[in-house]
């Protein structure tokens, strides 16, 4: 087994550089580079100082097991390898044992693994905290929302699988303990526009695709939704499903995290109804009318799609109808009620669906905000971690990109701002020297957006407030007035575009140099989005839904809560939210996570220097690195720091017994370091060039080889000391046992041979007194029996006469006793079975005993014969009774008998009760039925056969068309004479009716049936019980049958059949018919 590899510092064992900041030379090239040669060795994690580069390696890596957060647990920053868990642990301690509020930065462009990097966030801070029932469950809630959270506000892009498109910034709570107590989510800016439309290669929100494939069919019926997604106009069907993302099982996970978070059945029910509601909202559609008075209007097309969304959602068809084809407007006491056409209609629906989904979202968050939260009002520590949309620029890029970058603007500068306070409080802390560093503060860009006079957020909102017409194309010539001198603004129209003649600058675009570099943002839409305008038509038809949650989630519609006064906008409500943000930030302690997408395939192995150098360009990496090393490169505690170098020094090594800054000045003292390169802090030693600590490490991995060489030698000296007294003290040991077992072994040799000779001389004293004993015992013997056979001549000489009187009768008859006993014991043992059929028979031993013999086995076989009869039910002995009966008349006369031996006597093959086909024929027969079969009756005129239902009753035959049911026959058995049949292997019979009747007008009936011998056999017993008279039965190769007024004769010959088991007829002539039989 390899021995562990076990580092004690982030210097050791390193691949490239652990901390940018001692790389060198520093630059772009340098940067990248490293980057690379770490991913390609799975390390995809980076310090810069304290802040954690994470290179998405779109891959499961075996690094954040439990094994691995016990590692980070309660260690120094810089003592184990770059991992998000130190971080995550540095932020954790500082909270719990320095009660410093702290908040996690994860900033990073879409892709990039954001998301992922918060939830080990999560996980660790909850793997390391307190245990408990009371904690766990806290703790479990806390992670559970993720799942929620992610079902509604994630979706598939074409540069990220599962894309947040929200902001979300969770304050995790804590007691003085550390022990989890709740938290509170914020969210920012869910991109609702997604909901109605979505770009070529990218999805909806998973939650729509995850109910359609993991509801079962009895929900999806009650939600009146179908499994096909191409049914719905808002799903994109080109990325419907996703490679390794299983949607049916993330339904039932966030099912049952929606369980574990605490929503109760019912809450859920109607979350699920909201979202089939938002679903077939896309489905409506309209048509254009025109009215009398001129004016164009829309009616909806189909309006089964308007009545299941109202009854899923409790409205009036008649109201929301209206709400979609007319617009009130209010002012002051006036109401004014406009038609909408169908492109006002189509934008109603849209905006109805947006702000359906998006209200539904915030009243999540709401409802997990009232699950998780602290139940105590004790004070709290507060751990904030901020997972928000990254930095992002599409071919087409519109409002929601706008409102990112000017988040990630925001985020850019107060990175820096802390970054470089974090860096001169450190400074001055230690009492060391601060200087200015230069860097580049984008509070221009923040301004060029967010100013309240000529911010581009500003004139929007002005744009959007001002009467009149009110375009995009009005938004952009303001922008070009206000704007067109700022230096980071271009538009075709501003006067520092450089490309002022250059038609790839559309008319309808402005362009913004952003800190991550120059942004094309297509004005379209700008206006609408900011509006965020919902009629209040259909505020109202909302309010007015039996649907509980629907109702709760537009109370603008309550009619006695009328507000005129305009909403605040998308953009004004963004910019708040940021300010606020911002300020909370601000109050805590910071940790940043910069994540970075590796190639835009999402496939791991594949690092693209061109878009990671865009990534790191615009994070500001490299100036981060210059911020921290402007001054000095490296610090670090005096106590590590004289650990790790001790052994570099005499003085020091291996133990310095004054204060850890003495030791390390006697060290660099001692190394001749020159003193330019290094300053002594308070608690810290500070290293000015990263060459000054690879030198220190290069030295101190030469002393620790010969130090290794050292222990080597004092080693080797001890083992061969330390085995060579060992063998000493086991040559004693094994000498003095070998004596003893030496002695022992002699002791059981002598013991054995006296053990020996004492059973040597015991056996030949007992055989001596056995033989005397012997002979004492012939003697008694041999006395005994002369005196006993001396006896028996006494008695015999004696009683001789008395004896030869009887002597033979008494012989014979005691001789013949006991071989008759002998008999019937010996037939007891060889008994035959209890089966009737069963033959055999013990053979007689004695010829006088045959009768005997013969009158045993015929008492026998009767005896078991009743017992086997005993055993037969009352149907059983029927059907017995039937079979009996077909025996007697067709045994030996028939060849088709024996095959239907072994076919038990069923009657009612068609099962007239049972099938509803039969239900007019079942009604029409009033009598129990006794045979129920479909038989083919033969064509009197051409002998060609057609299928016809046979009933039997107590009664009357019967014959009954076989499709419709309709009785075409009806015979009484009184009628029925004589039923003849071939002697052949066929099932071709003719019944015979008595001449004059009414059934007979006709003639006989002529017909084949593959269960010939049970038909006759019911139709003979049946006949015997109603007419107290034997029906007769004539099998003969040919008989006469009468047709209307001609006999015709049925002759029997030998062919081939076509139809399986149908016989083949012909009528030959008026007086003959050939059945040809195989």
């Amino acid at each position: 087994m390899a021995k562990m590899e076990v580092k004690t510092s982030l210097l050791d064992n390193m691949i490239g550089v652990g901390d940018m900041v001692l790389l060198e030379p520093l630059n772009e090239e340098t940067f990248i580079n490293n980057l690379k040669k770490r991913f390609d060795h799975s390390e995809i994690y980076t310090y810069i100082g304290s802040v954690v580069i994470s290179v998405n390696p779109y891959r499961s890596l075996p690094i954040y097991s439990p094994e691995k957060v016990e590692d980070y647990r309660n260690r120094n920053f810089y003592e184990l390898s770059p991992h998000i868990f130190a971080l995550s642990d540095e932020a954790y301690r500082s909270l719990r044992d320095q009660d410093k509020d702290q908040c996690i930065l994860i900033t990073g462009e879409s892709g990039a693994g954001k998301t992922e990097a918060s939830k080990l966030v999560m996980s660790y801070v909850a793997a390391v905290c307190g245990k408990g029932a009371e904690v766990n469950q806290v703790k479990e809630q806390l992670l559970q929302s993720n799942p929620v959270l992610e079902a509604f506000g994630n979706a598939k892009t074409v540069r990220n699988d599962n894309s947040s498109r929200f902001g979300k910034y969770m304050d995790i709570e804590f007691d003085f303990k550390g022990d989890p107590l709740g938290g509170v989510i914020s969210n920012y800016l869910l991109e609702k526009s997604r909901v109605v439309k979505q770009p070529r290669g990218e999805r909806n929100f998973h939650v729509f695709y995850q109910l359609l494939s993991g509801a079962s069919e009895e929900l999806l019926s009650k939600l009146k939704l179908e499994r096909d997604f191409s049914r719905y106009n808002y799903l994109s069907l080109d990325s419907a499903t996703v490679n390794g993302v299983d949607d049916a099982a993330n339904f039932r996970t966030i099912r049952n995290a929606m369980q574990i978070v605490g929503f109760m059945d019912h809450e859920v029910e109607s979350i699920l109804e909201v979202v089939a509601a938002v679903l077939k909202l896309g489905n409506i559609e309209f048509k254009p009318e025109s009215r009398v008075n001129g004016l164009d209007e829309s009616k909806i097309k189909d309006k089964n799609e308007l009545k299941e969304i109202c009854e899923l959602t409790g409205i009036d068809q008649s109201v929301l109808e209206r709400a979609f084809s007319f617009r009130t407007v209010e002012a002051k006491q006036e109401k004014v009620s406009t038609t909408l056409n169908v492109a006002q209609a189509y934008y109603a629906r849209d905006a109805l669906a947006k702000n359906l989904y998006s209200r539904l979202f915030s009243w999540l968050i709401n409802r997990i905000n009232e699950s998780i939260k602290a139940q105590t009002k004790v004070r709290k520590k507060v751990m904030g971690v901020l997972d928000i949309y990254g930095f992002e620029i599409f071919e087409d890029n519109s409002f929601e990109q706008f409102i990112i970058n000017y988040c990630n603007e925001k985020l850019q500068q107060i990175f820096i701002e802390l970054t470089l306070k974090e860096e001169q409080e450190e400074y001055i802390r230690e009492g060391i020297e601060w200087t200015h560093i230069d860097y580049f503060n984008n509070a221009i860009i923040c301004d060029l957006i967010e100013n309240n006079t000529n911010g581009i957020l500003a004139m929007l909102d002005e744009e959007c407030l001002r009467p009149g017409t009110v375009t995009d194309e009005t938004f952009l010539e303001k922008l070009n007035q206000v704007c067109a001198t700022h230096q980071h603004f271009e538009s075709r129209m501003s006067k520092c575009s450089r490309f002022l003649n250059d038609t790839s600058l559309p008319h309808s675009c402005f362009r913004i140099q952003h800190y991550a570099g120059k942004v094309l943002y297509q004005v379209e839409g700008f206006v609408d989005k900011n509006n965020d305008l919902l009629y209040r038509d259909l505020s109202q038809a909302m309010w007015k839904a039996g649907h509980a949650l629907i109702k709760s989630l537009f109370p603008e519609g309550n009619p006695a809560k009328i507000n005129l006064k305009r909403p605040p906008t998308a953009g004004s409500q963004f910019k708040a939210s940021v300010a606020t943000l911002m300020k909370n930030l601000q109050t805590k302690n910071p940790n940043y996570i910069r994540c970075i997408k590796p190639n835009d395939k999402k496939a791991a192995h594949i690092f693209n220097e061109a878009l990671v150098c865009h990534q790191v360009r615009y994070l500001g990496l490299l100036e981060n690195v210059r911020v921290r090393r402007a001054g000095y490169a490296f610090r670090q505690a005096y106590e590590p720091c004289l650990e790790r170098y001790k052994m570099l020094c005499k003085q020091t090594w291996p133990h310095w017994k004054g204060p850890a800054r003495s030791g390390v000045e006697v060290l660099f003292n001692e190394l001749e370091i020159p003193m330019e390169e290094y300053s002594f802090g308070r608690s810290k030693i500070f290293i000015r060039n990263p060459r000054t600590l690879f030198k220190l490490e290069d030295l101190r991995k030469q002393r620790l080889e010969d130090l290794a060489t050292l222990i080597q030698k004092i080693y080797r000296g001890w083992k061969c000391r330390t085995r060579f007294l060992l063998m000493k003290k086991s040559q004693i040991v094994i000498a003095a046992w070998y004596r003893r077992y030496a002695q022992q072994k002699r002791y059981q040799q002598i013991k054995r041979s006296a053990l020996v000779i004492q059973s040597y001389i015991r056996g030949w004293k007992a055989r001596k007194i056995l033989r005397e004993l012997k002979h004492q015992k012939r003697c008694k013997e041999a006395v005994t029996t002369i005196a006993a056979y001396w006896h028996g001549t006494q008695v015999r000489r004696e009683y001789r006469k008395f004896f030869r009187a009887n002597a033979g009768k008494k012989i014979y008859e005691f001789t013949l006793q006991r071989i008759v006993q002998k008999y019937f014991l010996e037939m007891k043992n060889k008994m035959p079975s209890l089966s009737p059929v069963d033959k055999n028979w013990p053979s007689r031993p004695y010829l006088f005993l045959d009768s005997t013999h013969k009158e045993l086995k015929r008492i026998f076989h009767l005896w078991r014969c009743k017992k086997y009869r005993d055993q037969f039910t009352d149907q059983q002995k029927l059907i017995y009774e039937e079979k009996l009966e077909a025996s007697e008349l067709f045994k030996d006369k028939k060849a088709l008998y024996p095959s239907s031996v072994g076919q038990p006597f069923q009657g009612a093959y068609l099962e007239i009760n049972k099938n509803p086909k039969y239900k007019k024929l079942k009604d029409a027969v009033e009598e129990k039925i006794i045979i129920a079969e479909v038989v083919n009756k033969i064509n009197r005129a051409n002998g060609k056969s057609t299928s016809r239902i046979f009933l039997l009753t107590n009664n009357n035959l019967l014959l009954a068309d076989q499709k419709s049911g309709q009785i075409k026959s009806e015979v009484p058995l009184g009628d029925v004479t004589k039923v003849s049949m071939s002697s052949q292997n066929d099932g071709f019979f003719a019944v015979h009716l008595k001449e004059g009747s009414e059934a007979a007008s006709k003639g006989d009936f002529l017909f084949s049936s593959d269960h010939l011998i049970e038909m006759a056999t019911k139709l003979y017993r049946t006949t015997l019980s109603q007419t107290k008279q034997k029906l007769n039965i004539e099998i003969a190769d040919e008989f006469l049958v009468q047709f209307r007024q001609d006999k015709v004769c049925v002759k029997f010959i030998q062919g081939s059949q076509k139809n399986g088991s149908v016989p083949m007829c012909k009528r030959k002539n008026n007086r003959l018919l050939e059945v040809a039989v195989p």
